[in-house]
């Protein structure tokens, strides 16, 4: 019995230290963390990837929010929500600046995490060229049937013996499960 004490007690305090270790972490500013320079919020959240060219497009996650939708804000691209968990994306805007790290706001029913993108010096790649494709010949439809065929998809005499053989036997079974069901009044 004391050991069940001694055990719980130990557990208490370990839950103790665990939860007062991400404010203890933070320092100065309380929300940040000190690995990531993020904000330690209750929910999950990133942008992918973390450079990113002006006019390229970043994929927007978040997980555990309570509520059905984050919303995503920046001050290099439209407002993007994500619901249900689902992932979103966003494109930077083309005249954002080459170098300057801009801040991603996830809003969680009104809990705030941020986040960096950099914006890298290179260009946006160049839209791909569109090429049209040559028109296809319309389908012809399928083969039924093998009246007058003769090439190596046709039966042979062996495969119509064995399917002659098989609807014989079918019949004949069928033949004596009447007979004896007739002999015994219908029951089995």
């Amino acid at each position: 019995m004391r050991a069940i004490r001694t055990a719980s007690a130990a557990l208490l305090v370990t839950a103790a230290v665990a939860l007062s270790a991400p404010a203890a972490l933070a320092g100065d500013d309380p929300g940040a963390d000190p690995g990531t320079g993020r904000n330690i919020t209750s929910f999950g959240f990133s942008v992918t990837p973390r450079t990113v060219a002006p006019g390229g497009t970043v994929t927007l996650t978040s997980d555990g929010c309570e509520v059905s939708s984050v919303t995503v804000t920046s001050g290099i691209f439209d407002t993007v929500t994500l619901t249900e968990g689902r992932p979103g994306t966003a494109t930077v805007d083309i005249d954002a600046k080459a170098g300057a790290e801009y801040e991603i706001a996830f809003d969680c029913k009104g809990e705030r995490g941020t986040t960096t993108l950099t914006v890298d010096h290179g260009t946006a790649p160049p839209p791909a060229p569109v090429t049209p494709h040559p028109p296809q010949p319309p389908h012809k439809g399928v083969k039924a049937g093998f009246g007058g065929s003769t090439g190596s998809d046709a039966l042979g005499a062996a495969e119509l013996a064995a399917g002659g053989v098989l609807i014989a036997a079918a019949a004949g079974t069928a033949v004596v499960l009447t007979r004896r069901r007739g002999r015994t009044g219908g029951r089995p």
